[in-house]
């Protein structure tokens, strides 16, 4: 092939052929990309991403020199998120913005799972009944489905629609030019902002005054939505306009008179009330029904109908084929529609597939979450005692931790008697732990030629216990229990960052697994089951090779003349990986709350 990637907007996968990985070695000048670093080649993968998957003004916006998700069902901005892997930074380049720094994973959960965590759960929305399947599965919830406080009179008429978008929108600001000369109000709804450019432009052609809604003028939201619904009013809008908005017909009576107002109102519902025009059709039925639920609330007069292209997504990517036949089939011309149950039942049908896949992407979320979720329940299990519970729960903590690293230094040499090289090597580990002055270190090589485990295990266990009654005299007795906690803390936070990376690469690879005839959940199982148990191996090992490294300097009060002055601070540093100790500047050590980290 030609091509140096392929796409596929379905699963929102892009990857490099081999065509593309020759020609990228031959840029980079290095003979194989995948010998190079790990990163090197999946920066590659996310821009390659950023390019081709993400769009502008529909997956995001350019805002202050900032690249900003806009949310896919609400269509507002969503300030503070980013993308994770890099991707957000792949977007910054693209769009030659400030790239800012990545941030690390501290925690993380499934949505289904956070759910979980609460005794009861219920809601109520508008929308559940497409999704009532899920709701049962999931979270073992049922839908039951109140009556209207009203008889619902909205016209849904059925979808019309046509081979191109541009016969669609020709066809569609049309319509619009023909109610909007009656007086009848229109929204219309479109999916991103994107295309409400699109849909502005067209309308802008044919004169038609408008008002455009989406999350780039979101400011304007409340006044733009208050006038929706009187005479003559075109309003433009993505999702934003699309839930929980009450368009009253007529416009907002608040500063008006209200005999006014109500002759309006009353001229809209002769009309036939407000006229919902969905420009696409969704890849969720719910959020079509809730772009639908703005006409006709409370009893009141209105109708829907929406226009679609078999260039649409929905239609490209999830089974347009059907209808393109059938067109091509009845020779329809480019800018005829077609409006028939057949093609509603087959868009439907589209959406369903949709629903359906992702639906099955969340389960099967969910089944891969559950195996992290009970390694969560232990981790914060005990993260939560240490905040909680009183101070011996921290020295415990530290104690077993050594007396694990003892054991482990006592029993991986000959048992039948040390030799000069083991005593070395015995010797320069429990440096590692607890370190000695040269003289200190010599007199405890020499001790240990000859020894067996046991007496290996004495001998250490015995200077630990020295060296931990001389670090409480030098601390005091309730600033080290805070020293260890800070520790135990600082270690449990940093290496369960580190097993979150680690877990989200197996996560990435393991789908691999089923090409040797495995199931790539039990694979996950078994792997993630043994990276939490050396997790938590590592948190012991870490804790004791640190804890003897923390120093603390408590400043002595400063004497001028006139004023005496002291210090409360207290600073702790901790060497976090070795050698010369990392100062970390804590503030009033003894009066840490519970739940400070």
């Amino acid at each position: 092939s030609d091509t140096d990637f392929e796409v596929d907007e379905k699963q929102r996968t892009a990857n490099l052929t081999d065509h593309g990985l020759r020609k990228l070695e031959k840029i980079l000048n290095v003979e194989n990309l995948y010998q190079q670093d790990y990163q090197t080649l999946h920066h590659l993968e996310q821009a390659l991403k950023a390019q081709t998957l993400f769009v502008k003004d529909r997956d995001y916006v350019v805002k202050d020199d900032q690249v900003i998700i806009v949310d896919d069902h609400t269509g507002r901005l969503m300030f503070g998120r980013r993308y994770s892997d890099g991707l957000h930074q792949a977007i910054e380049a693209k769009e030659s913005v400030k790239i800012q720094q990545e941030s690390r994973t501290m925690a993380t959960i499934s949505l289904q799972n956070y759910f979980r965590l609460y005794k009861k759960l219920s809601g109520m929305t508008g929308t559940a009944a497409t999704e009532a399947e899920e709701f049962k599965k999931i979270y073992n919830l049922n839908v039951l489905i109140i009556p209207t406080n009203k008889p619902n009179v909205r016209q849904d008429n059925s979808d019309i629609i046509y081979k191109t978008q541009r016969a669609k929108y020709g066809a569609l600001v049309a319509e619009v030019a023909e109610l909007h000369a009656k007086g009848q109000p229109v929204l219309i709804g479109t999916k991103s902002i994107e295309q409400n450019d699109v849909v502005g432009q067209y309308l802008k052609k044919k004169h038609i005054p408008h008002q455009i809604l989406n999350a780039k003028n979101h400011e304007n939201e409340a006044m733009i939505i208050s006038e929706a619904g009187r005479l003559n009013a075109v309003t433009v809008a993505t999702n934003i306009a699309g839930r929980g908005v009450d368009i009253m017909l007529g416009g907002d009576p608040q500063g008006r008179e209200l005999k006014e107002w109500q002759k309006e109102a009353d001229k809209v519902k002769s009309l036939g009330g407000l006229h919902i025009i969905g420009a696409v059709r969704h890849e969720s039925r719910r959020i079509d029904n809730q772009l639908r639920g703005r006409a006709g609330r409370q009893g009141d007069p209105g109708s829907t109908r929406f226009y679609i292209s078999l260039e649409d997504d929905i239609m490209r990517i999830f089974g347009g084929d059907q209808v393109g036949r059938l067109m091509d089939f009845l020779k329809v011309p480019d800018d005829q529609p077609l409006e028939a149950g057949m093609v509603t039942k087959a868009i439907e049908t589209a959406q369903t597939k949709v629903e359906s896949f992702y639906f099955d992407q969340r389960k099967h979320l969910v089944d891969y979450d559950d195996v992290m979720n009970k390694q969560r329940q232990i981790f914060y299990a005990r993260r939560h005692r240490l905040l909680t519970e009183g101070t011996e729960v921290a020295t415990f903590s530290v104690d077993q931790a050594l007396e694990k690293e003892i054991d482990y230094l006592s029993n991986i040499y000959a048992t039948s008697g040390i030799d000069k090289v083991e005593a070395d090597q015995i010797g320069k580990e429990f440096q590692s732990i607890l370190p000695l002055d040269p003289r200190s270190a010599d007199s405890l090589e020499k001790n240990l030629v000859g020894k067996t485990g046991e007496d290996v295990k004495e001998m250490l266990s015995k200077i630990i216990l020295q060296a931990r009654a001389a670090q409480k005299d030098r601390f005091g007795q309730d600033v080290l229990p805070q020293v260890e906690r800070y520790v135990l803390l600082e270690t449990y936070d940093e290496l369960w960052m580190n097993h979150l990376d680690a877990i989200d690469n197996l996560r990435d690879g393991i789908g691999l697994r089923g090409y040797a005839q495995k199931d790539p959940l039990v694979e996950y199982k078994q792997e993630s089951f043994s990276m939490f148990e050396s997790l938590l191996s590592r948190i012991d090992s870490t804790v004791a090779h640190r804890i003897f490294r923390v120093q603390i300097n408590i400043p002595q009060p400063v004497q001028r003349r006139t004023i005496e002055k002291s210090s409360s601070d207290t600073e702790i540093s901790s060497s976090l990986r070795g050698g010369a100790p990392t100062r970390q500047s804590i503030k009033n050590i003894n009066k840490l709350g519970r739940n400070d980290p």
